[in-house]
């Protein structure tokens, strides 16, 4: 159960915050990498910083328009996989976590965040899938996620993940069958998610703001 926990989490993440540290991806791409891999890479960067400039504005403008729907791919590193490890006191004995999904988000919800005293954001329901890069050959998950979270005054204080269907073979389903199970019952994922949300409101639009701030 441990070592699929962390794949979960940073799925979650991925649709918490949209894009977490979109940039971060340009100094993880090896010189040794084809040419094809790399022009890949390059695609889901700005995938993700499109949409992360779209949702910024909605955030911060707050003017009506369409409502958001990116496709959205993002691959962690071992490092950064064992430091949200960490915080769990959980081991990370593999390597990389790339996790992909289609996000859609009603502009109306984004706005009401934002400027509710308090607004309950009910996100309808995302399939993630991610791939754990394993020495035997990795390991596939599909997890789906209503996610439900709380705003008070533009910041988010609670956070419900919604979970719905798990397509994993083998042991793995069993382990976040789990999981699922775990935090129902505690909200065991609740502080790491209501952190990348809050983050993403706050710092990581103010990295793109010159690009959202005239839309």
């Amino acid at each position: 159960m441990s070592r699929l926990l962390p794949a979960v989490v940073l799925a979650t993440a991925l649709l918490a915050t949209h894009t977490g540290a979109w940039a971060e991806d340009r100094a993880l791409v090896p010189a040794s990498r084809s040419s094809a891999l790399q022009e890949q890479e390059k695609h889901d960067e700005a995938a993700r910083k499109a949409c992360k400039v779209a949702v910024c504005a909605a955030l911060h403008n707050r003017r009506p328009g369409k409502d958001i729907a990116c496709n959205l791919t993002k691959t962690w590193p071992k490092e950064q996989v064992e430091s949200v490890v960490s915080k769990a006191r959980l081991p990370w004995p593999w390597g990389a976590v790339r996790c992909w999904g289609a996000v859609s988000l009603r502009r109306e919800t984004l706005i009401k965040a934002m400027t509710e005293p308090r607004y309950e954001a009910v996100i309808e329901r995302h399939a993630v899938s991610c791939e754990v890069e394993r020495e035997k050959g990795n390991s596939e998950v599909r997890v789906e996620l209503a996610p439900q979270v709380t705003f008070e005054n533009g910041k988010a204080v609670r956070v419900k993940l919604g979970w719905g269907k798990i397509e994993a073979s083998g042991v793995v389903k069993g382990a976040v069958w789990a999981m699922a199970a775990a935090d129902k019952a505690l909200n065991v994922f609740e502080s790491t998610v209501l952190e990348k949300v809050n983050e993403f409101v706050s710092t990581k639009c103010d990295e793109v703001r010159s690009e959202w701030r005239n839309k």
